[in-house]
């Protein structure tokens, strides 16, 4: 009998200890390829606007990527948003990038430069359309905005692409109907408290920082985009399809929505990248991506929603092969 481990045999505990080993060892495997140095070099990043996800998630990303590659340099870059991100990485400008569906899909039915080498690495989280307006205002859906000044979200931003075609949708003209206004998140809250515009379009991960704080210091409330404009986007097809209907979850903003949830509209991110990028940084990146969904997701609240099960489809976009590599080296 082993004095070192009473009651059971000898051979029986060596294999228990090796099995644990190998577990141990395959866990560090799925964090970090063992055997193998991380790629370095320079990358450029492609963000959003102050105070928007877009934003908070590259800055977050790039110290995990700092800790797993530190001889990778991650230069982030400020953009309008999901239209100007798309274009930048397609044509070369930036190497990564965070954009809604439906702004890809535009870029590609519109044969943007470079839309063939475009590639998806992870698909992270859905976007929600978040229509705000003053808690005393008469607007109550989206047809009353009609001569409002109405904030559509910044030229190449997906906020301005999606809020035309939901103001189409409702039969409002956004060049004649309203007085269209170029702001996003950075400086619509802003305004909007100081009555220089009457309502703001936002599309984003909920919750969002820059509403959060218009929360602290304004009393606001969010305009319902119901499942029949829904219904009238889908009929224009193409891009459109990626849109869906559902509801903001009164936990996104309490002290706003009271315990109500707000009928909107939802499109997922993607995370992505070009078909020329390096295989194998594009793989560490993947799984730096899925490994640290819960650290961000301390801080980024929508991150916490990146799931390895569903990270695999990034729909319109073909995986790039590195990505494709590593959902395959830890698939069960």
């Amino acid at each position: 009998m082993s004095t070192v481990f009473p009651g059971i045999g000898r051979r029986r505990a060596l294999q228990g200890a090796a099995a644990g080993f190998v577990a141990f060892g395959l866990l560090l495997w799925w964090l970090l390829p063992l055997g193998e140095d991380p790629p370095g070099g320079t990358i450029v990043f492609s963000t959003g606007t102050p105070r928007g996800v877009y934003q908070e998630y590259g800055e977050r990303l790039r110290s995990e990527l700092d800790r797993d590659m530190p001889d990778l340099k991650v230069t982030l870059l400020n953009s309008a948003g999901s239209q100007e991100n798309v274009r930048r990485v397609a044509t070369g400008r930036a190497d990564f990038t965070i954009a809604a569906a439906d702004a890809v899909e535009t870029y590609e039915l519109q044969h943007g430069s470079g839309a063939g080498r475009l590639r998806g690495v992870a698909r992270l989280y859905d976007d929600y359309v978040q229509l705000v307006v003053p808690r005393d205002s008469d607007v109550r859906n989206v047809s009353d905005l009609r001569h409002k000044r109405v904030a559509i979200g910044l030229p190449n931003s997906g906020v301005r692409l999606i809020a035309q075609r939901v103001l189409r949708a409702a039969g409002i003209d956004p060049a004649k109907d309203i007085k269209p206004m170029s702001d996003g998140i950075d400086t619509g809250p802003g305004r909007l408290k100081k009555g220089k515009i009457d309502a703001f379009f936002w599309s984003g991960g909920l919750p969002t920082k820059g509403l959060v704080e218009l929360a602290r210091t304004f009393d606001f409330k969010f305009v319902p985009i119901g499942g029949d404009l829904v219904a009238r986007l889908h009929t224009e097809g193409d891009a459109a399809r990626y849109y869906r209907a559902t509801n903001m979850p009164e936990s996104a903003y309490p002290s706003v929505q009271q315990g109500s949830t707000v009928p909107t509209i939802a499109v997922s991110n993607v995370l992505m990248t070009r078909k020329d990028i390096d295989p194998r940084l594009t793989e560490w990146v993947t799984r730096t991506v899925i490994k640290s969904r819960d650290g961000i997701g301390a801080h980024v609240h929508s991150a916490q929603l990146v799931d390895l099960r569903t990270a695999i489809y990034t729909d319109p976009l073909m995986l790039h092969e590195g990505a494709r590599r590593y959902y395959r080296s830890v698939k069960p």
